[in-house]
This record gives C-alpha cells, sequence and structure tokens, in this order.
C-alpha cells in the first residue's frame, strides 16, 4: 500500500489471460515479489538431488515468473486467496470468469441419451457436472470409483478433439475397452497410441501413453480442444508438464487421479496444470455404501535375527533394501504366505531381476496346480491385458508383479488378496496399489492386503523400512482404513 497524503490506496492487481496454460498478473514490482515467495516451495527430497548437491539449484519451484509475470491458469483461485488475505483488489478478466450453465438435470437427460448398460453413481454424476461447468479441473476419487466412466462422459458431451493421456500401456488398452464395454464404437472413433504406432489420426479421440508422445513438437497439441489426464498424480514429472504447457489452445482440461503425494508442491503443480482440486468421493465412503470391497490389512512386522540386525546397523538405505530382497529367509516367509493364500492373489515387488525373479520361481516351483503369472515393464501390453483376462475367469491364481506394472490402474474384480512383498512410504503407491484389490467382483465382497514390514532395529538404531512401515500406519490411519499389527520372529 502506497501513502499519498493523508489518503490510503489500496493496491489493486488484474490478471489477464495469455493462453489456456498461463495467465498474467499486473501488478507492481513490490507485489510481484511477493506473489514470487507466496508461490515459492521447496521440492520435497530437493537435498538428495544432484543439481542441489552441486550447487547450481536451491531446491526451490517457483510458480510465479517475476519477468513476465505469468503463471499458470489453474491457480487462480490461489491468486484471489493471496489478495483476500492482504485486502487487495483484484480485478479479473471477464473472459476468465465464464463457467458454462449446466444442471444436473441437464446431465441426466444426457447420459439417458447414451444408453449406458448401467446407470452412473451418484458422485460420478456430480464430478461430471463439476467438469463441464467450470471446464478444467483436478478430479479427486479412489482407485475403484470409476474415474473412466467420468471421463467418458466428459468426452462425449463435449464432442471436440480429444487427447486422454495415462500412464501405461496396459491403461491405454483397458481404456479403450472401458469406452467400448459403455456401449461406445472405439473402433471407429478411437486411436491408441503406444510406441511404434502412428501419433496422427483424423479420428476424434486419441488415447496415448505420455511417453509416446511427449516428444512431439507443439504444433502437434494445437488440433487438441480436450485433455483429460488419466491418475493425473504423474503428472508432475518434466515431460508431463512439456505436455500440457504445449496445450496453449486447450480449453478444457481435467486430471482424474485417486490421491495426491501430500506435498503442497505435488498439488499446486497439478491444479495449475488442470484446475482446482475437486475431491468426488473416498475409498471410506465407497466402503461404507458397499460400492468397494471391505479391506482389511494385516500388517506383519518381520523381526529379523539379532545377528542380522547388528550386521546391517550401519546400512544406508540401498544397502538395507539389497539385504532385504536377497534374505533367504525373508523371501521364504513371502512365498509360504503367497502359497497359504487361498484364491486370487497379486504380489507386488520393485526390482524385477533382483526380487521378482527370485520370488517367481520359488513360488512357481511350489504352486503345484495353481496358475502363476510373472510381470514386469518388458512384458508386452497384449500378454499383460491376457493375465489380467485370465484372472477375472480364475478363482486360485497368482501375479507376481513389479509395481510400475500393476499398481496402478489395473482393473482386476476378481482379485481377493495382495501382497506388499518390497517396502515403499510413497503415498501414492501405497493407496494406488491397495485400489488393486477394492474392486467388487462375483461372489467377493471382502478383500486383504498382507503388508511386509522388516524390523532391523539394534539397540537404539532403527533401520530406514521400519520407519518407512511408520508412515504407511499414518496412511492407514488419515483413510480410516481396519488395519492389525502382528508381529512374527524371522528365523533362517
Amino acid at each position: 500500500m502506497q501513502l499519498i497524503g493523508e489518503s490510503l490506496l489500496k493496491v489493486s492487481l488484474r490478471i489477464s489471460k495469455v493462453n489456456e496454460v498461463y495467465v498474467k498478473v499486473h501488478c507492481e514490482a513490490g507485489e510481484a515479489m511477493e506473489l514470487s515467495e507466496y508461490f515459492t516451495f521447496y521440492v520435497p527430497g530437493y537435498k538428495f538431488m544432484p543439481a542441489f548437491r552441486n550447487k547450481v539449484w536451491d531446491g526451490k519451484i517457483r510458480l510465479f515468473d517475476r519477468q513476465t509475470h505469468n503463471i499458470y491458469a489453474g491457480l487462480l483461485h490461489y491468486i484471489e486467496k493471496f489478495c483476500k488475505e492482504r485486502d487487495y483488489e483484484l480485478d479479473v478478466d471477464y473472459e476468465l470468469r465464464t463457467n458454462e450453465e449446466f444442471s444436473l438435470v441437464e446431465a441426466e437427460e444426457f447420459v439417458k441419451k447414451l444408453n449406458l448398460p448401467f446407470e452412473p453413481r451418484d458422485y460420478q454424476m456430480k464430478a461430471f457436472v463439476h467438469a463441464i461447468r467450470n471446464q478444467r479441473g483436478l478430479l479427486l476419487s479412489p482407485t475403484a470409483s470409476g474415474k473412466s466412466l467420468i471421463a467418458y462422459l466428459i468426452t462425449r458431451y463435449l464432442r471436440c478433439k480429444t487427447l486422454i493421456i495415462v500412464p501405461t500401456i496396459s491403461l491405454v488398452a483397458q481404456m479403450y475397452k472401458d469406452f467400448k464395454d459403455y456401449g461406445f464404437d472405439s473402433d471407429t472413433y478411437c486411436h491408441t497410441i503406444t510406441a511404434g504406432a502412428d501419433k496422427v489420426s483424423k479420428k476424434p479421440i486419441i488415447i496415448s501413453t505420455w511417453q509416446s508422445i511427449y516428444k512431439m513438437p507443439k504444433n502437434y497439441f494445437n488440433q487438441f480442444d480436450l485433455i483429460i489426464g488419466d491418475e493425473a498424480h504423474l503428472f508432475k514429472a518434466q515431460s508431463l508438464t512439456k505436455i500440457m504447457t504445449s496445450l496453449t489452445d486447450c480449453a478444457y482440461r481435467f486430471g482424474l487421479t485417486g490421491t495426491l503425494d501430500g506435498t503442497q508442491t505435488h498439488r499446486l503443480v497439478l491444479e495449475g496444470l488442470f484446475g482446482a482440486v475437486k475431491q468426488v468421493t473416498t475409498t471410506k465412503e465407497l466402503m461404507d455404501k458397499s460400492k468397494l470391497a471391505n479391506l482389511k490389512i494385516k500388517a506383519l512386522v518381520l523381526k529379523h535375527q539379532e545377528e542380522n540386525c547388528k550386521a546391517v546397523k550401519n546400512f544406508k538405505y540401498a544397502e538395507e533394501i539389497d539385504y532385504l530382497v536377497s534374505s533367504p529367509s525373508r523371501n521364504k516367509f513371502i512365498t509360504n504366505l503367497t502359497i497359504s493364500l487361498k484364491q486370487n492373489t497379486l504380489v507386488l515387488y520393485q526390482f524385477v531381476h533382483k526380487h521378482g525373479e527370485p520370488l517367481y520361481k520359488m513360488i512357481k516351483d511350489r504352486a503345484e496346480d495353481r496358475q502363476v503369472f510373472f510381470v514386469h515393464g518388458g512384458v508386452e501390453a497384449d500378454e499383460r491385458e491376457m493375465v489380467r483376462e485370465v484372472t477375472e475367469k480364475e478363482q486360485n491364481a497368482i501375479i507376481i508383479a513389479s509395481y510400475g506394472t500393476f499398481s496402478t490402474g489395473i482393473n482386476i474384480r476378481h482379485l481377493h488378496n495382495i501382497v506388499f512383498a518390497s517396502p515403499s512410504k510413497s503415498k501414492i503407491r501405497t493407496l494406488q496399489s491397495i485400489g488393486r484389490v477394492l474392486r467388487l467382483g462375483e461372489n467377493k465382497d471382502q478383500a486383504t492386503l498382507f503388508d511386509i514390514a522388516d524390523d532391523l532395529t539394534y539397540k537404539s538404531r532403527k533401520n530406514f523400512t521400519i520407519e518407512h512401515f511408520v508412515e504407511r500406519m499414518k496412511i492407514y490411519n488419515d483413510e480410516k482404513f481396519d488395519y492389525k499389527i502382528y508381529t512374527i520372529n524371522l528365523k533362517d
């Protein structure tokens, strides 16, 4: 604020539209500095990143550009909050204020014309209405809540050139199939892109992995009016951000995700690229309404023998992980556990050669008449889809899969058990992985997670992965999941 004589002149900011990615804040240098500080954050884990360690970067991300005064358009509501907190006046250009008029009644009439094989749930309809009214947004809806139907309703209503981005080749095939299951002629109107496929098509809907198109020139993205990012929590990667910032003429922008990682930086980048967060529903709400399987978590804390705890007490994190995945007694325990479980079971691991392959061999040798599948990044999309389809029809199959291939998005309704064979503290990975087992299926209303933790505590020194287990317990508490902890003495 500036004092003129004895009168007080109120600070005023104006926001104009640059394109569909950025807005410009018209303000004085002092307010620009305030905005810069307001939208500057440390990146999680920055201290361990080479650029910070080499002193070429200060570890911060800056969402407001002090030179151009540009900022992501999706952060407009945060600028409004910034001004309100300081009692600054804010003038927003009219073209940034326009919202579609679209009622729930209109939405219901439109959906009737689609002749869906089932009726959408109430929260799916509300999410659809919210999306059309606001033209952009980050829709937060848990795994198995039917996000692909929300994407389908948006796509069918807007009827424009559409880009749907998913993180894996399996999800390209699954989205294509989901649209087909809803009664859509996917063969005629959808073009899928994975490695080696033609990236140009006259079909109105393109479904692609981000890896397949992020190197395309900016003019490639000028064709799209609608972008839908499925599993949008992965959109913080630089290559994905490049795609989103290339879509300068794309007015309709929606991210769909089951969870955010809990950091402010992650949320603000995603909101900037897509729009404000809208909580569609929660896992607990869906369980209470019997829309998801009732989840029980059995946390199995393996207490390693004292001589092993002493031997690894000074290990760094990577060394501790190497010890755990190569531990014969630990792998034997996981094998015995998996073999003992009845009905279809998914075992998730992190390292293919060091852990996945030995586990697969040990479990396969013991499985007798059960079908056992081994899935990793090198397995082609068609084969992964075959595994998914076979498991849907099986009663007692075992899938040993890497987190990267089966923790996100894969839809298997007939899955009863999941085993966390590798430790993790990632909120996103944990919740996405749990989502694999939550879908209701025929004669299935119950699911069990076996969360394996490792206690290598020696005297007062706690190991890394037991600390990660504590972080997972916090996640389960936040989500109001039902869990019980069992301590097991691990024997050689």
